[in-house]
């Protein structure tokens, strides 16, 4: 009986990759809880100001998961967000209303992920180059278009809306992070329980296998880019009302921020495998890991360095689990 258990526990490991994506989150959260000065990190403020500021990168990450299940990826997610922001506060200091503005920022985004797939698919450049691209080409006309200055934003006037996004529930839980379980549900019904999601799948795991089946490959790709300029958008209209203030430099280096914890929560970078509750438990490492490492005081470098560690270290799991979940499959298909 103990050899089954314990065998039946290996089994859900290989074929759930999120558990252990969790097993870390839960591992690092109560290390920062034991090594962090006076329990700080688990203080209601520090943990308000995890959820509401964590959530803003991490309803992107999940996003840029979706796509890269796809076989795609989008570095230019920060240089989105930094241009969807600034489009916002030219139109609020042009007088438009407030939710006007923020539909035609929407816009302005989904446009921009139009574009990057557009380019991707029809011109047969690989993603990473056609996003790098444009992720130098969005901050450099948001730099040039601002001057590089920061601005202030006052929408003291519109309680409603910085409550719809910025605000809390119960004086204890921040809308951002609300919005981003709404946005990662979304997300995974699209996924994992529509017919869309399954064209997601086989287009990421062998393009020429899903067009003969008559699935339209290019399309599939342009609609995923399409969801992550429109999210991107949504979270730079999160950020700069929550900020109060335009900064050139919002969203700098999210986009490999974003494929970090697609692929610490279980994303094959060639595409085709992973889940978007990987990507959740992913990205809230990868949050995690920002905020324990400010409340502790340690120098910010080290993000780098804890980073680099733990995706190498998702990469050579993600292998080792992929070459157990193929042997189990394969004994499993042989004993019937």
């Amino acid at each position: 009986m103990h050899s089954t258990r314990k065998f039946s526990i290996g089994q859900a490991f290989i074929k759930f990759r999120s558990l252990d994506v969790f097993i870390i989150f839960i591992l690092l959260y109560l290390t920062f809880f034991i090594l962090s000065p006076a329990h700080r990190f688990v203080s209601k403020d520090n943990q308000q100001v995890f959820l509401a500021i964590g959530s803003e990168f991490n309803i992107i990450a999940v996003a840029v998961g979706m796509l890269m299940i796809a076989g795609e990826f989008d570095l230019s997610v920060g240089s989105i967000l930094v241009f969807s922001s600034f489009t916002f506060l030219k139109l609020m200091y042009a007088g438009v209303n407030i939710y006007t503005a923020g539909i035609i920022t929407l816009l302005v985004g989904s446009l921009i992920g139009l574009i990057n797939g557009v380019i991707t698919v029809k011109a047969g450049i690989p993603s990473f180059i056609t996003t790098l691209g444009t992720m130098m080409l969005w901050r450099g006309v948001t730099l040039f278009w601002s001057e590089g200055l920061q601005k202030p934003l006052d929408l003291s006037k519109y309680s409603g809306f910085t409550s719809l996004l910025t605000g809390t529930v119960w004086n204890l839980i921040p809308a951002q992070f609300l919005w981003f379980l709404l946005i990662t549900i979304v997300l995974l019904f699209i996924v994992h329980h529509h017919r869309f999601g399954n064209w997601i799948f086989t287009t990421g795991d062998n393009k020429q296998a899903a067009r003969a089946m008559g699935i339209n490959t290019d399309r599939v790709k342009i609609i995923c880019f399409i969801i992550v300029g429109l999210v991107s958008s949504f979270v730079a209209i999160m950020q700069i009302v929550r900020v109060g203030t335009f900064t050139s430099r919002a969203g700098d280096g999210w986009g490999l921020n974003a494929v970090a914890a697609s692929v610490v929560g279980g994303i094959s970078l060639s595409g085709g495998v992973g889940s978007i509750f990987g990507v959740f438990w992913g990205s809230l490492i990868i949050s995690i890991i920002q905020n324990g490492l400010v409340v502790m005081r340690i120098p910010y470098y080290w993000t780098f360095t804890i980073f680099g560690v733990i995706l190498i270290g998702s990469v050579v799991i993600s292998i080792f689990i992929e070459k157990k979940r193929l042997a189990l499959e394969s004994s499993e298909i042989s004993s019937q």
